[in-house]
């Protein structure tokens, strides 16, 4: 117990200090989960809202789909990018494998069924009156989806909330499409497998420290703006 004192000790004497190894590794987690999270939020939000407003067959099995998916292993959706883009794969000519670009891929797959279903769920609980409402007095049917989209604004945010702590966490992906590698595609939950397996405690627990403070900073903010 004294050995895990002493390292929680000294994994905040590195936080303060501002450790460059371990201020890298905290600066690359952020940017590529909030890079596949912007992404993959202009791709579903406007999604989400086609198949929420339109009729067309099996869209409630879609849906069904879609939630299902809520509950994929990472370990499944970085199977799959490892797939595409190793050597042998479709596309592994663009000597994507272990980068970056390849994290975010997989992070926006991971995300997607989440802000998907849950946009579509934000904008199923908005009160069909509205709708009517709003084209009785004459609003188009674009303006009418602002007003409905406006109405479950804070429902969606905290989709985008979700879909964020999903892909901060997420760890199957970053070691088998990002490779772990020190400097480049190292993000801070493979940092903290590899440092707990190397017995660096103090390492592993400033990163898991500085991981939930991300977190925690990024729901404060979005909190905020969804208040607003």
């Amino acid at each position: 117990m004294i050995e895990v004192w002493h390292a929680f000790i000294k994994a905040i004497e590195l936080i303060v200090s501002l450790d460059p190894e371990v201020m890298e590794i905290a600066g690359r987690s952020l940017g590529i989960s909030a890079t596949s999270v912007i992404l993959a939020s202009l791709i579903c939000l406007p999604l989400g809202g086609l198949i929420h407003f339109y009729r067309f067959p099996g869209k409630r099995v879609l849906i069904n789909v879609i939630q299902t998916l809520f509950s994929i292993p990472s370990v499944c959706i970085g199977l799959l990018v490892f797939v595409l883009f190793s050597r042998a794969g479709p596309i592994g000519g663009l000597n994507l494998l272990f980068t970056p670009t390849t994290m975010v891929i997989g992070h926006m797959m991971l995300i997607t069924p989440i802000l998907l279903g849950l946009t579509i769920s934000a904008l199923s609980g908005v009160d069909k009156a509205i709708k009517d409402t709003a084209l009785s007095l004459g609003a188009s049917d674009f303006q009418a989806v602002i007003i409905i989209s406006k109405e479950a604004r804070f429902a969606i945010v905290a989709a985008i909330i979700m879909g964020f702590g999903r892909a901060v966490s997420e760890l199957g992906i970053a070691l088998m499409v990002g490779g772990n590698i020190r400097g480049f595609t190292r993000v801070l939950t493979s940092a903290i497998a590899l440092e707990s397996q190397k017995g660096e405690l103090e390492m592993a627990i400033a990163l898991g420290i500085i991981l939930l403070s991300l977190s925690f900073i990024v729901n404060v903010v979005l909190n905020r703006i969804q208040q607003r």
